[in-house]
Order: structure tokens, then C-alpha cells, then sequence
């Protein structure tokens, strides 16, 4: 039972940042229609951005320095990213889609060119303690995933519901064809959801670092998990975002520890074909009616 619990505990830890992850993933899909591959490798190119001006590559700096500094660097990577992509995503949403894997594929490239293919260790400037409560151990870590992960949440909970781009975020996302008749800039929502994706990219992938390494690949591989997430909570469900990272989290790990950690792409596939199969729409999409 206290190995259950335990498990459960650290997959609601790590499904947090699944999360994180697919909330972006979501944005960029409920606003244009397309589904951002190359979301993991943008994340992977924050945090290496991140290393590099603490670590002494580029300079030496704080960490929360370095944090701001290579936040408005992803601002600008971000927005160049959808303006790349920005012809095709009113012609194709399955060109702009397949173009952005290109976008990865390059963004995987920068990242080697500049830091090298090396493995790299990067922790959180946390203090270090642990919190027995029964069967549950709580770390500083992870009151720091839940706190970072809640605030961040509520934040663009505010942001999309009482700001004047956060209404016009959600009416594109309910009606593009209405919003551009209304007058409303399309492109200008589609940036605010490329940008908004990207600094939730680079504070899941800070938080996800300390517990594995970092390379050039593997924040990439890390979504691979938002990306299921998104679909087990539904591509046009913010909400849908946070259960489905939960839920991922919690799944991955128990079948991790009871059958084995070796096959846990397959477990992923697996899972993303049964909900597919399911619920086509994601686990809140209600049949034949609205999404919740």
C-alpha cells in the first residue's frame, strides 16, 4: 500500500508537468489548428539557454537572472517560430503542421551546434529536505513542481478569462472564421498562444531537468508524454490538459514499477490508441454534446 501510495504520489508530481507541457500544446491547437511538434525541442533550446548563462558558456549569472534573460529570448524565438510557419497556417493545417517538425529538426540542430550533443546536469536552486507524512515522503522538490505548476495555471486561467487578448484567444478559438469577420487579428492570438506555449515549455523542462539530465534530446522525449496527455484530455480542452497530465503521470509510473520500465513508449502508444478509440475527442468531450 505505501509503494502504491508513493507511486501515485510521484506520478501526480511528474504528471504536473506533463501538464504544463500539453496546456501548450493545446493553446497553439485551439487557436490555429495545428499541432506543434516541435514544441519538446524549443523546450529543450530554454533550457539549454538557461545552462548556458549559469554554467559559464555564455556568462556567469544568477539563476533567476538567467531565467528572466532567456524568458525574453523564447519570447522572440517563439513568435519567429509562428512567423515561419504563418503562410501555410491559413492554407493547410497539415502543411503548417508537418512544417513543424521542420521547426524541431532545426531547433534540435541550434541546440547541438551551440552546446555540443554532451549529457548535462542542471538542479534548481532548492533547499534540500524531506517531509515524512505516513507513507507519503514529500521533497522540496516536489512542493515546488505543485506550487510553480499551480501558479502558473492560474495565471493563464486569468489571462485567457479577464484580459482583453485572453477574449480574443477564446473567441478564435470558438469561431475563427466569426472573430476575423468581427475584425479580430488572427495572427496576433496565434502569436500570444506560440509565446504563451514556449515560457510554459521552459518552466516544465527546468522542473523535469533535476530529475533525469539534459541533452538535446531529451526534453523532446519528455513531451513525448505532454503530447499523450493532450490527447487523453482532448485537443480543444485546456481542462482536459491538466487531467490528462495527471492521469499519464499517475499511469506511467505504476506500470513502470508493476511491469516494467522498458517499455513505457509502448505503454504510451498503447494508451494513446485506446483513448483515441474511446474518446476521440478526449475523456471530457461530452458525445454528441459540448466539451466541458
Amino acid at each position: 500500500m505505501s509503494d502504491l501510495i508513493g507511486l501515485a504520489w510521484a506520478g501526480i508530481i511528474s504528471g504536473s508537468l506533463y501538464a504544463m507541457g500539453a496546456i501548450g500544446i493545446v493553446l497553439i491547437y485551439k487557436s490555429s489548428n495545428v499541432v506543434n511538434f516541435a514544441h519538446g525541442n524549443l523546450a529543450g533550446f530554454a533550457a539549454f539557454l538557461v545552462f548556458g548563462f549559469t554554467a559559464g558558456t555564455f556568462a556567469e549569472m544568477s539563476w533567476g537572472l538567467a531565467v528572466l534573460l532567456t524568458l525574453a529570448i523564447m519570447v522572440a524565438v517563439m513568435a519567429l517560430g509562428y512567423l515561419l510557419i504563418a503562410p501555410l497556417v491559413f492554407k493547410s493545417d497539415l502543411t503548417s503542421t508537418i512544417a513543424t517538425l521542420g521547426i524541431g529538426l532545426v531547433m534540435q540542430g541550434v541546440t547541438q551546434l551551440m552546446f555540443g550533443s554532451n549529457v548535462v546536469s542542471m538542479d534548481l536552486p532548492l533547499p534540500r529536505w524531506r517531509l515524512q507524512l505516513g507513507a507519503l515522503q514529500v521533497t522540496s522538490y516536489d512542493l515546488a513542481v505543485l506550487v510553480v505548476t499551480t501558479l502558473a495555471i492560474g495565471l493563464l486561467y486569468l489571462l485567457i478569462e479577464r484580459t482583453r487578448i485572453g477574449i480574443a484567444f477564446r473567441a478564435v478559438s470558438a469561431n475563427p472564421f466569426a472573430s476575423r469577420v468581427c475584425g479580430l487579428n488572427l495572427r496576433g492570438v496565434h502569436v500570444f498562444s506560440w509565446v504563451v506555449a514556449g515560457l510554459l515549455g521552459l518552466v516544465a523542462s527546468l522542473l523535469i531537468v533535476p530529475t533525469t539530465f539534459l541533452s538535446s534530446t531529451s526534453v523532446a522525449s519528455f513531451m513525448l508524454q505532454s503530447f499523450a496527455a493532450a490527447v487523453v484530455g482532448g485537443f480543444s480542452s485546456l481542462a482536459g490538459a491538466v487531467v490528462g497530465g495527471i492521469f499519464i503521470g499517475v499511469l506511467m509510473n505504476l506500470l513502470s514499477f508493476y511491469v516494467s520500465a522498458e517499455f513505457n513508449n509502448t505503454y504510451l502508444l498503447i494508451t494513446i490508441l485506446l483513448v483515441l478509440n474511446v474518446f476521440p475527442k478526449g475523456v471530457l468531450a461530452i458525445r454528441g454534446g459540448a466539451r466541458v
